[in-house]
């Protein structure tokens, strides 16, 4: 990403996912992007961008999917920049400093590019982004470290007043001359700065201020945006989002149903909803299977059968649905 003085707005929707990684990496910084791909038939994804100065404003769109910034993207680009998401439509989660945090939308949170990141999406969603350069804003790297990846609420207080100047920028920026564009893109970076700076008031140093209802939305998040991935079980979760195992078994003991067991149900759930959709009848029972991440067809035919009382083919000729 390389920041215009400023610009018209450039819109880029593609239905690739290559294409997809690319405008990303294009509009704001090397991702890597893995999208929900139970949604291949119909995934697309938008981008719209322009720039005020040394601030750009995003409006970004797509499906299921999660958006990483690993250790080595991060540590192999040398231009760093803060973003602040705000959520449009859609829930999502955002990683980052050891913390996380769920967003609705009208809720918004800052995070840096020059540091690991992750932002995880349940199904189809809007994220506005707003982008300066680190160091064109006076936030000492301690501040920052204590602000990114907590929720900024954008209805009320100071934030309803930063939420709606941010809205106004992507739904009419104003036109401004040279001066005026780097006069409002720095008002604009100091209000997120007080903002976040009053969010982290008192806050404490460590662990996680979430309740519990917020936590377990967000590990439902996590398990939806990773269904394929065979891995994915109480272990990988727990360390994604900063959670000991036995915190995260209890989280579920609560439920009444284990973590292990919430897995293979919604992967179970997806599986039954692809056999019985007639646009996806071409898809083999074992790309069904692997598309949920089981990689064994008879356990997986065994699991169906346990769950729905039928046999997977026997299902998808059936062509109804069961209880």
């Amino acid at each position: 990403m390389v920041l215009a003085p400023g610009s018209e707005p450039v819109e880029r929707s593609t239905r690739r996912y290559d294409e997809w990684r690319e405008t990303l990496r294009h509009d704001f910084v090397a991702l890597d992007v893995a999208p929900d791909r139970s949604r291949a038939a119909s995934f697309a994804g938008t981008a719209r961008s322009t720039t005020l100065a040394h601030l750009q404003v995003s409006e970004v769109g797509s499906v299921a999917q999660t958006c990483r910034r690993t250790p080595q993207l991060a540590g192999h680009d040398h231009r760093e920049y803060l973003q602040v998401g705000m959520l449009a439509r859609g829930t999502a989660s955002l990683e980052q400093d050891g913390r996380s945090t769920v967003l609705h939308p009208g809720d918004m949170a800052l995070y840096e590019t020059g540091r690991p990141f992750c932002w995880s999406f349940g199904g189809d969603w809007v994220l506005q982004v707003f982008t300066w350069p680190r160091d064109t804003l006076d936030l000492a790297a301690s501040e920052s470290a204590a602000a990114t990846a907590r929720r900024l609420d954008g209805r009320s207080g100071l934030g309803a007043i930063v939420g709606g100047v941010l809205r106004d920028l992507v739904t009419s920026p104003p036109p401004l001359s040279a001066p005026g564009a780097v006069r409002l893109a720095d008002e604009v970076g100091g209000l997120v700065v007080t903002l976040a700076g009053e969010r982290t008031a008192g806050a404490p140093v460590a662990a996680s201020e979430r309740s519990r209802a917020e936590l377990r939305e967000q590990i439902e998040l996590h398990i939806a945006a990773r269904l394929d991935d065979p891995d994915l079980g109480p272990a990988s979760i727990a360390a994604a989002l900063f959670i000991s195992p036995r915190q995260l078994h209890r989280l579920y003991a609560e439920t009444g149903e284990s973590v292990t067991r919430r897995i293979r149900r919604s992967r179970l759930e997806h599986a039954r909803r692809d056999l019985g959709d007639r646009r996806l009848a071409d898809a083999s029972i074992t790309h069904v299977a692997r598309r949920y991440g089981f990689t064994d067809l008879a356990a997986f035919s065994r699991a169906f059968r346990t769950a729905y009382g039928v046999s997977p083919s026997e299902y998808r000729c059936a062509g109804r649905a069961l209880p």
